[in-house]
């Protein structure tokens, strides 16, 4: 995913390379290193680079055989750790580091060239897939990832970031448990979610770990068969929500790119601590695993990437207030309001969308009525 700041965004590409011993067992003796300053770093209270530096650089260096570069990019990454832990007012016990991954510096740690990539320390790893869409934009900070038969070699590059079109209206987003729906005064779609096919993978694993488990022993954590299996469907269910988050976004996005118009959402922030408030477990679990910041990042990825212009929306009363003349709606059957006042009755979603357009408007500043001229099926007067 990207970050990005005044007219530049960072990007991580990725490229596959071939899993080559030599650099299987870099990344383990780094793995062993990191955990090793990790603890150190927290042991001896160290807060700042040039303490880390001198503690740690001639024991990483000497005891675990990093090459120079490598031994200052562990120590860096294992600072940063510490300090991620440091400030998480959830946080539990010490940080430990179980994936392979190792942090590499562009140039004196790693370079790219002739169909490999090649390590300090004499490593070359042969690249077998990559992207050479932003081949023309310098390598920065860069890290290789090894997961089951696979590596990865993730690099940063910041490209500029280009500047947004004048909209001529807006596409908005309303996120619901279910589905997404999408559009304008006129234009009415919607998605299907994929929580259910998502929690189904979730409480498989649950069930395994049920299943070898008991009051004195767990023993899926020591079974490495069943471990692995576990894992690989939390995986399989996080892997869903991101694929549907992805293509979700990205036609949203294009349609609002073919109209020449805004996308509008909600801002969702600190949701997650809302919903840890919630006495249905299997119902907090869903929405949970939904994940509404996984879409909300990728739609303000796609949005920049298409130079489509964004506005973000204050949540509250959206879903309960009247888009046609602003009074509180009363319920009128399952999922259907109405205004006591005007008489417009819609569906739930819908009035969750044109509320978020009407405020985009004004946002935005684009001139025209606010409220819709039409409304879509289902909704009219």
């Amino acid at each position: 995913m990207p970050a990005g700041d005044e007219g530049v965004l960072t990007i991580s590409i990725g490229v596959r390379v071939s899993p080559e011993p030599a650099g299987i067992e870099l990344l383990r003796r780094y793995n062993v290193a990191l955990n090793y300053a990790i603890n150190k770093i927290l042991s001896l209270n160290l807060k700042n680079i040039k303490d880390v530096h001198r503690e740690l650089y001639r024991e990483l260096r000497e005891w675990f055989g990093l090459p120079s570069r490598i031994a200052l990019d562990c120590y860096r990454d294992a600072l940063a750790n510490t300090n991620a832990w440091r400030n998480n007012p959830r946080r539990g016990r010490r940080p430990r580091v179980k994936k392979l991954s190792m942090l590499l510096h562009p140039g004196s740690g790693y370079r790219v060239k002739e169909g490999y990539v090649e390590i300090i320390g004499g490593i070359k790893l042969r690249i077998i897939g990559r992207n050479k869409r932003y081949d023309q934009y310098e390598n920065g900070e860069a890290r290789l990832v090894y997961r089951g038969d696979r590596m990865m070699l993730w690099i940063s590059k910041k490209v500029p970031k280009l500047k947004p079109y004048k909209p001529r209206d807006t596409i908005a987003v309303d996120i619901n448990e279910r589905k997404v729906v999408y559009g304008d005064d006129k234009i009415n779609k919607e998605i299907d979610t994929k929580i259910d096919e998502a929690h189904r993978w979730k409480k498989l694993a649950e069930s395994l770990q049920k299943r070898y488990s008991s009051p004195r022993y767990t023993a899926w954590r020591r079974r490495k068969a069943i471990l692995n299996r576990i894992r690989s469907y939390h995986r399989k269910a996080r892997n869903i929500l991101e694929d549907w988050a992805r293509k979700t976004s990205l036609e949203i996005v294009r349609l609002a790119k073919k109209l020449g118009y805004a996308v509008a959402r909600e801002d969702l922030t600190g949701l997650i601590n809302s919903l840890r408030k919630i006495k249905n477990k299997d119902h907090r679990t869903r929405l949970i695993i939904m994940g509404y910041s996984r879409l909300r990042r990728w739609i303000d990825w796609q949005a920049m990437k298409h130079r489509v212009p964004l506005a973000i929306i204050n949540p509250n009363g959206t879903s309960s207030e009247c888009p046609k003349c602003g009074s509180k709606l009363e319920e009128n059957g399952y999922r259907r309001l109405k205004c006591p006042r005007c008489g417009f009755e819609a569906d739930k979603d819908i009035v969750g969308k044109l509320n978020i357009r009407r405020r985009a408007l004004k946002i935005l500043g684009i001139s025209g009525e606010f409220w819709p001229p039409s409304l879509p099926p289902r909704c009219q007067m």
